[in-house]
């Protein structure tokens, strides 16, 4: 297995954060350990916290919502809603973190099939103005990006 890069992109003249990564897993595999929940609590976020999911309806029209905890206690929790889901292409939801909000993202990801069985995935995060994203980028969430795809790494891996 490679280890892969993410690159976690600003754009300076609108309000969108892009994170690019390549897996070594196709884009079903990619795309099921997003919208199955045993999966996803699996993967999600940095490696000192666990995720629970708490409402998880993949598919167009559904909603999610899951928490962090941290030694039994929750630290944070996050909803949204899909707003399409396209098997093993294209997923659109809303990203809204509890104590933010009124910072809600439009995030669109896409799993592109590549070369020898692997998947780029491409997120393309939409907010409000400069000041959400730019809080997004500032609050550590790289951390929990890169951590979490590693995790996701090992987990294909494990399911290969």
């Amino acid at each position: 297995m490679t280890k892969h890069e993410t690159q976690i992109l600003a754009d300076e003249k609108v309000p969108t954060i892009e994170i690019l990564r390549e897996f070594d897993a196709a884009p079903e595999q990619v795309y099921r350990a997003h919208v199955d929940p045993e999966l996803y609590a699996q993967w999600i976020g940095p490696r000192s916290l666990t995720t629970r999911i708490i409402r998880w309806d993949a598919r167009t029209g559904g909603s999610w919502a899951f928490a962090n905890d941290r030694g039994g206690e929750e630290v944070a929790s996050f909803y949204g809603s899909f707003h399409e889901v396209r098997p093993n292409e294209r997923i659109v939801w809303t990203f809204t973190y509890e104590g933010l909000p009124d910072g809600v993202a439009l995030e669109t990801l896409t799993f592109e099939e590549l070369e020898g069985g692997r998947t780029r995935l491409r997120t393309l995060s939409v907010v409000q103005d400069f000041e959400t994203r730019d809080g997004i980028l500032s609050s550590g969430m790289d951390v929990g990006v890169n951590e979490g795809y590693d995790k996701l790494d090992e987990l294909l891996a494990k399911n290969a």
